[in-house]
């Protein structure tokens, strides 16, 4: 999550995205040790850092030797690994900030601003269907209706100034 900067103190705010397979436990259900670069499964076997693929997805692997006689072999991963992406630190912040009440606010507040936002540029300024082909085209349409859109604020904005 490259927007995601700490020193700036910004909020990025995204949907809760669960995939979780049915009849496997969750990866929540296994605790992250960030000092040892490590997992722990539920029931205290570690799962170490075996390689991280192009995607940017660290995997963690657990000994098999050890996993034989678990009870919860069958719930448990289907490749006996977990993934991680390098970005995960900033993907959690991100999820803790929309779980707190101010995180909440914002998107509650973000119904009332951008999406009707959206909304008016489809509805009242054909946005709904591009007249023309092409990406140039459209991006210049696209940058005219939001142009529009400013110019419109801005003149309601000074009439309720003066």
């Amino acid at each position: 999550m490259p927007w995601f900067r700490k020193t700036e103190n910004l909020w990025g705010n995204c949907s809760p995205s669960l995939s979780i397979e049915k009849g496997f436990l969750p990866k929540w259900k296994y605790i992250y040790n960030a000092e040892q670069d490590s997992y722990v499964c539920p029931e205290g076997q570690t799962l170490h850092y075996a390689t991280t693929d192009r995607q940017g997805y660290r995997h963690y692997k657990s000994d098999s030797e050890k996993c034989m006689n678990c009870p919860l072999l069958a719930k448990c991963t289907k490749s006996k690994a977990i993934t991680r992406h390098v970005w995960e630190g900033a993907k959690e912040q991100v999820r803790l900030n929309r779980l707190s009440n101010e995180g909440k606010w914002i998107y509650r507040m973000r119904k009332e601003k951008i999406e009707r936002s959206f909304a008016d540029s489809k509805e009242l300024h054909g946005l709904r269907y591009c007249r023309l082909r092409g990406l140039q085209n459209v991006s210049e349409q696209a940058l005219l209706t939001a142009a529009c859109q400013n110019m419109k604020k801005i003149a309601l904005h000074l009439s309720r100034g003066s």
